[in-house]
């Protein structure tokens, strides 16, 4: 209910809330006019919004364009485990990063080992974080474990190490947004 979210934060450890349209019931709501009044109502809290909308970011244009001080996060790049199995995991990074023109997005660079065909350190997945970290840049580009999906693909450690050693094209200056300044910073943790 819209009542709830000028309070959402005041709960322990809330710093935003997160949806996801995945099924035939959930996808039609980005545009049917469904959950508008949830976007109007989050932006008026200033409530940060973090969306999962696999293979469909390219819905969130309007969204973003309509609600420029929404804070819109798109979870693990806009991608599922399923595009790899589909070869859809290049044209939806492309959709997702189509969205860095808006201020008010930002991406999250999660998923690395549920869309890679390869063991650690995923080098074929390398091509689709630099694609959006150089579209999104490092303060709206945000690392993230995406563990509980693929945790026999990889450790902690190595979801870790994945940026902070294997993706050359990051600076130091670069990993320190992306591990965990960038975020810090859009939701206002302290």
């Amino acid at each position: 209910s819209a009542d709830l979210l000028p309070k959402w934060k005041e709960q322990p450890g809330m710093a935003g809330v997160r949806v996801i349209f995945s099924n035939a019931q959930t996808i039609p709501w980005l545009t049917d006019g469904t959950a508008d009044w949830f976007w109007a109502a989050a932006e008026k809290a200033s409530l940060p919004v973090m969306i999962l909308a696999p293979g469909r970011t390219a819905l969130i244009g309007p969204i973003a364009e309509k609600h420029p001080r929404l804070t819109l996060i798109l979870d693990h790049m806009g991608v599922t485990a399923s595009m790899l199995r589909e070869n859809k995991v290049a044209e939806a990074i492309e959709q997702t990063a189509a969205l860095a023109k808006y201020p008010n997005v930002s991406v999250k660079l999660s998923a690395s080992p549920s869309i890679s065909r390869e063991t650690y350190p995923f080098r074929d997945v390398a091509v689709h974080i630099k694609r959006l970290f150089e579209a999104y840049g490092p303060q709206r580009s945000y690392w993230g474990t995406d563990l509980t999906n693929s945790y026999a693909k990889a450790s902690y450690r190595q979801r870790i190490s994945h940026f902070t050693e294997e993706l050359s094209f990051l600076s130091e200056t670069d990993k320190d947004w992306v591990m965990g300044r960038a975020i810090s910073a859009r939701l206002n943790w302290t």
